[in-house]
């Protein structure tokens, strides 16, 4: 646009690559305006007229309009259990059976799963893929459960895909039966809050979300899993991506490519051997201290870490450093907005409670509804105390309860000397464990 001034008044010339609209106004009140236009447009010539408008009235215009989400609405709230490390445990049933099924939530999950056993139970019908699924200790083909209904309190997800898998070592574990997980098919379709402090779980449509005050959003990358930004502290700090996984009970999983290209460690650092377990079974790493954890703005000091040798691939090296389990995002509340792809953390009444620093060097498992001990690390506390595979823990520190979580939690808070009867060929015996602290060095 160009403005031209001239005897008789005021012009405007409009340019564009193939017309010419010009507009005169004349200064004379008594004379009637003339308007020359040289277009066969007229959509630049009432495009010429608004805009001398706008020019003389010297007023804003606004004509922006924008398309919103409507607000997120409550879907349904409902209790969970925690076991040993944070994990978290679902009650909810699979279309019309009427069988109450326990589901891990987990965020590590790409996707949603159900125990072989518990297929066979309900008579599902069960069909071959070509897909595979990938953990720390293997990796395997999976056949498939099309097509069907999760029913939690108060809300029904159907058209589910489930993938078949073998969780019986996790049922021995927990000492609870773990029917199957609940991952990525089920949480890319809601924003699920996490309250760790009530032990609740509230699900909500997508849509636009008021997050409380006081916490923190991140956004981590997104594929099926999300990918969180955090620093690791220790010889140095070190950046580093890693997987959100509340289905892993620690605090973090780093892989040994990452902690020997990266150098994290300081020299003196001693290194325990210890056994976690798996997709594909149990899988021997190492456990050691680090000075420092930071997500976003929030530390945490002395932080308890594994480290493992990712033959499988898990963390696609150097593209992921580990993992970031659940007894660190225990210690928020946490709103998983996967359709948003953000994360909400706002520290809890456990955020600044102890990590687990105590090394027994046992694995104890529940079988046949005895608590038994099936892997002992050699030269660790429990294989110096005596224990022997088999042992049956009658009762740890007084504690009679035969509850696994319960003597895993006692083995877990105490450092020092512990008291535990076993039976060895029926026989009772008692024994002296002398659990050590991963801070030491000695």
């Amino acid at each position: 646009m160009i403005p031209v001034a001239t005897k008789q008044g005021f012009c405007l010339s409009f340019l564009s690559a193939d017309h010419q609209l010009v507009v005169c106004l004349s200064h004379n009140p008594s004379s009637s305006t003339k308007i020359s236009v040289f277009s066969n447009c007229m959509k630049l010539f009432l495009l010429a007229i608004t805009y001398i408008g706008l020019l003389f009235a010297g007023k804003p215009v606004f004509a922006q309009e924008e398309f919103i989400m409507p607000e997120a609405s409550l879907l349904t709230r409902f209790p969970f259990t925690q076991l040993s490390g944070g994990i978290v445990i679902i009650k909810a049933r699979i279309d019309n059976y009427p069988d109450s099924l326990n589901f891990v939530f987990d965020t590590g999950s790409g996707g949603i799963s159900l125990d072989s056993m518990t297929v066979n139970y309900l008579g599902m019908t069960k069909t071959m893929s070509d897909r595979t699924i990938r953990g720390i200790a293997g990796i395997k083909t999976v056949e498939f459960a099309y097509n069907h209904t999760l029913k939690l309190p108060g809300l029904e997800v159907d058209k589910l895909d489930f993938h078949i898998n073998d969780y019986d070592l996790l049922t021995s574990v927990y000492g609870l039966k773990i029917d199957g997980i609940i991952g990525f098919s089920f949480l890319r379709r809601f924003i699920v809050h996490i309250d760790y402090d009530k032990q609740v779980i509230e699900v909500y449509t997508p849509g636009r979300f008021k997050y409380p005050k006081g916490g923190y959003l991140l956004r981590p990358d997104f594929s099926t899993l999300p990918l969180q930004l955090a620093s690791v502290k220790d010889e140095r700090q070190v950046m580093g991506r890693f997987i959100f996984d509340t289905g892993a009970g620690l605090t973090f999983l780093l892989s040994k490519e990452f902690v020997e290209d990266s150098v994290i460690f300081k020299r003196k650092r001693k290194f325990y051997p210890t056994q976690a377990e798996g997709l594909g079974g149990k899988k021997m790493m190492d456990i050691t201290v680090a000075s420092e954890i930071r997500i976003g703005p929030y530390k945490f000091r002395n932080v308890p870490i594994h480290v493992f040798d990712d033959e499988f691939n898990v963390t696609s090296y150097p593209m992921l450093g580990g993992l970031i389990g659940n007894d660190i995002m225990r210690r928020f509340n946490v709103i998983l907005n996967y359709p948003e792809r953000s994360i909400h953390i706002k520290p809890n009444n456990h955020f600044q409670e102890n990590f687990d620093y105590a090394y027994t060097g046992l694995g104890i498992y529940l079988i046949d509804g005895e608590i038994r001990v099936i892997d002992i690390i050699k030269g660790s506390p429990g294989d110096k105390a005596g224990f022997q595979p088999g042992d049956i823990i009658f009762s740890v520190e007084n504690n009679y309860t035969k509850n696994i979580q319960t003597y895993k939690t006692l083995f877990q808070n105490s450092i020092g000397k512990v008291k535990v009867i076993i039976f060895r060929d029926q026989k009772p015996l008692i024994l002296t464990i002398n659990i050590k602290d991963i801070r030491r060095n000695r």
